[in-house]
């Protein structure tokens, strides 16, 4: 399904592949290596991005990269993480 979007608009695909991204910080599994239950594309151009190792496969988890896995970190903090007060 495409979302409606009006006309001189665009899907920013840097800013779904960064959520995407921290999002794969909530299914980590061993180590380095999350669930891969996202949209195809986009885990295609994380992978040309150098973030993740290639997606394609019988696998169920993708391995991040050591980059990728600094981004997810950084990424994951700036949208997920609030400071509590003590």
């Amino acid at each position: 399904m495409m979302l409606y979007m009006d006309d001189g608009y665009e899907l920013d695909t840097d800013k779904i592949d960064d959520t995407v991204l921290a999002l794969l910080a909530l299914t980590m599994c061993g180590g380095d290596r999350a669930w891969k239950g996202h949209d195809w594309d986009t885990l295609s151009r994380l992978h040309e991005k150098g973030m993740i190792h290639d997606p394609v496969g019988k696998a169920k988890s993708v391995a991040l990269t050591p980059e990728g896995m600094e981004r997810c970190q950084k990424l994951f903090d700036a949208m997920f993480v609030r400071k509590t007060e003590a």
